[in-house]
């Protein structure tokens, strides 16, 4: 393959892990599980918290910041939450290192914490503590805080951005008076979540709950959007969690009401993180490198003057100072590219790998005729066009790529969604067609866990606006009132 990668034909994890270094997205750190996040992969990052982040204040939420270390006891106050984090904790036991006088640093054994602290692998424990001060009667109510920060869950099988021991993401964590304001709120969160991935991402995801089985540790109904990528797997892209009473008994967080009786406050919690970045990747991408939507790309509009003599790159920069400034004032971000040190051909191809959306491509002849050429990273078509009236083409152009990222997706996962009846079928189709396979289930933790052994398919949800009917479940026969989304997952 051109520029060293492999296809993702040939080999999709190959392809995805040398696409994440060979574009400068992140590297591998010292620490195993661990990654760097370079400047251009932090970028994306960076845009998608700021859109998030505007999302989350239009619907009433504002940040704060919770420490990073937790008192081990208060994981032992939500049994649920717990057993489901209890293996992935990275512990803090001691607070000093000393020279053993042989010139190796160790840790010095009398420096021992009297409780030993846990890294954040999330901060329901810690926010909770912290609530119980905060709330005293239903007029401190509601809570509507998110946070952003780095979590440390460690991980056996990393894979840069999709599962690395230490992540970056957002956590919401809200505190309501009565049921019914908990559960609008984690449904409102899913919703933006799902606006979030479609609008911006161009990703189209699934609505839905999970199964008990695969519901978060400590809550009472997990809602998520699940994504297909282009291998046939599915990635939980985000979640939103009702956790009913649970951390507010755990943490005797009580509040009291407009009828002054005393009652436990109502939770949620909800979160994405830098595995959308992999999402990102995954969804979109093709084996000569990045395909990124123009409302996430660092860089939307690249300019590649061709030329021989300073006289004509003078010429071109004063063109394109013109063109920067149009580009700029309709909030289109430009660059440049005039360096000396890199050929024409090289920059295509380096902006190609980038996955830059459009480029523009100028040199002394196109400013006699008063044209540029045009080309198009999602459909790798070119085309020469007028100068005249460039910004406003660029601008239609970048809406017309978004759409047509998030419409190849949305047809690549309706082509590869089927409904299945047997259980054969769905064996069958697991490994010939990978994708979600829509199938009846009885319902029963122990049916989907049965599956789960056998094939390594879960169930990704059950879809928000699925249809009701009668039928039977694939693997026991038993009666099952609707279908639900099987795949392998990441």
């Amino acid at each position: 393959m051109s520029k060293g990668i492999v296809s993702k034909e040939e080999d999709y994890s190959a392809w995805y892990n040398e696409l994440v270094i060979k574009a400068d997205l992140a590297e591998y750190a010292p620490v195993k599980g661990c990654m760097v996040i370079k400047p251009y992969g932090y970028s994306i990052w960076e845009k998608m918290q700021s859109v998030l982040d505007g999302m989350f204040k239009e619907t009433g939420h504002v940040n704060a910041y919770f420490p990073l270390f937790i008192p081990k006891s208060f994981f032992s106050k939500e049994a649920s939450h717990v057993d489901g984090f209890a293996k992935e904790c990275a512990v803090v036991t001691h607070y000093r290192l000393k020279n053993d006088g042989n010139g190796n640093i160790v840790v010095d054994e009398d420096a021992k914490l009297e409780e030993e602290l846990i890294v954040r692998p999330t901060s329901e424990t810690i926010i909770w503590n912290t609530y119980r001060g905060w709330i005293q009667s239903y007029r401190d109510l509601p809570i509507l805080v998110n946070q952003w920060a780095n979590v440390v869950r460690w991980e056996m099988r990393t894979r840069m951005f999709l599962r690395t021991t230490e992540f970056l993401w957002q956590e919401g964590h809200t505190a309501h008076a009565t049921p019914e304001e908990a559960i609008a709120e984690t449904e409102q969160m899913l919703n933006v979540y799902a606006d979030f991935a479609e609008n911006w991402m161009g990703v189209p995801v699934v609505r839905g709950k999970k199964s008990a089985n695969e519901r978060f540790a400590g809550a009472l109904e997990t809602y998520c959007i699940e994504a297909l990528m282009q291998d046939g797997k599915a990635l939980q892209a985000g979640t939103s969690h009702f956790l009913g009473q649970n951390f507010a008994k755990a943490f005797d967080v009580k509040f009291t009401n407009k009828v002054n009786v005393q009652d436990f406050v109502w939770a949620t919690s909800w979160g994405v993180s830098t595995r959308l970045i992999g999402a990102l990747i995954m969804a979109h991408s093709d084996d000569a490198g990045l395909v990124l939507p123009p409302k996430l790309a660092p860089i939307q509009v690249v300019v590649v003057p061709i030329y021989k003599h300073q006289e004509e790159l003078d010429n071109i920069t004063e063109y394109v100072k013109g063109l920067t400034k149009e580009l700029k004032a309709k909030g289109i971000s430009i660059k440049f590219d005039n360096r000396d040190t890199h050929r024409p051909g090289a920059k295509f191809a380096e902006y190609e790998l980038k996955g830059v959306p459009l480029r523009v491509a100028i040199g002394s002849r196109d400013m006699t005729n008063g044209t540029v050429e045009l080309a198009r990273r999602d459909t790798k078509t070119k085309e020469t066009v007028n100068q005249e009236g460039l910004a406003d083409l660029i601008e239609a152009k970048l809406e017309e790529i978004q759409q047509n990222i998030y419409q190849k997706a949305f047809d690549f996962r309706a082509a590869n969604t089927t409904e299945v009846d047997t259980y054969d079928e769905f064996k069958r189709l697991l490994d010939e067609k990978p994708g979600f396979l829509s199938a009846h289930w009885d319902g029963t933790p122990e049916t989907e866990q049965l599956i789960k052994d056998e094939t390594k398919a879960t169930i990704r949800c059950i879809p928000l606006d699925n249809k009701q009917e009668e039928g039977v479940c694939i693997r026991t026969g038993k009666p099952s009132t609707q279908r639900v989304l099987f795949a392998r997952a990441y």
